[in-house]
């Protein structure tokens, strides 16, 4: 079973730890090994030490683990990587993120930890690096990257309801074929998926909405649907909004 999250939320941004609890009660352990991968934001010292002051009194052993200044050789790197029960991907630059894992080989080692049951998962660009594309600002202006790990087919867009442009630029490169049908995240909300597959949606509030985008043969050129999300610390699922074209 491989397993792999998407975020709209975490310590970075939230003060309530609801989705990070959320992802620690979905790992293999019940102290999880959780290694953070700052990669995407040319692994910031600081977001390293949020990371880290997050996830050190909650129950499970987290560990940072910088490229930049790579300090392991192959055969550790991948020891490591694999000893992992959670690997907490942060947000940044997805290109950039990407190139660098592919130099190092991590980008084959994140597919082998898949593969044995660690669960990967992230936010903002550690939530595209995932998909087969996404819908990124790596290069400035809002665009279409057709590139990513492929470990989830179809392709992701992050900040879709809290950065201008997203939704109509996501809906546009989908409906044009620029990406195929994907998950739109809003900012608060999250996705579990299962051998590649939909089988968990949260959310912080019952404001925040999970999309499933497609293109539309009709007069619409993509349509969204929105997902039912389970609301945390709450006792009712919530409804992510209504279906729209």
């Amino acid at each position: 079973m491989s397993r792999l999250a998407l975020l709209g939320g975490g310590f970075s941004t939230d003060e309530d730890g609801l989705l990070d609890d959320w992802v620690l009660g979905h790992a293999r352990a019940a102290r999880p090994k959780v290694c953070f991968l700052p990669t995407a934001s040319g692994d910031a010292p600081a977001y390293a030490e949020k990371f880290l002051a997050a996830f050190r009194p909650r129950s499970c052993e987290p560990s940072v683990l910088p490229l930049f200044r790579r300090e392991s050789d192959d055969a550790a790197l991948r020891a490591f990587l694999l000893a992992q029960d959670v690997v907490y991907v942060g947000g940044g630059n997805t290109a950039n993120l990407l190139a660098v894992w592919r130099v190092h080989g991590v980008d084959r080692l994140l597919r082998e930890a898949y593969a044995g049951g660690t669960l990967l998962c992230g936010i903002s660009a550690g939530a595209n690096c995932w998909a087969e594309g996404s819908h990124t600002d790596s290069f400035g202006p809002l665009t279409h990257l057709p590139d990513g790990l492929g470990l989830l087919p179809g392709s992701v867009c992050p900040h879709y309801d809290s950065e201008p442009g997203r939704r109509s630029s996501y809906r546009a490169a989908v409906a044009s074929g620029a990406l195929s049908a994907g998950w739109a995240v809003e900012d608060g909300a999250a996705a579990l998926f299962t051998d590649g597959r939909l089988t968990e949606a949260v959310t912080q509030t019952p404001d925040a909405r999970l999309y499933r985008v497609r293109a539309d043969t009709g007069a619409y050129g993509a349509v969204e649907e929105a997902v039912p999300c389970r609301l945390l610390g709450g006792d009712v699922t919530a409804s992510c909004g209504t279906p729209s074209g």
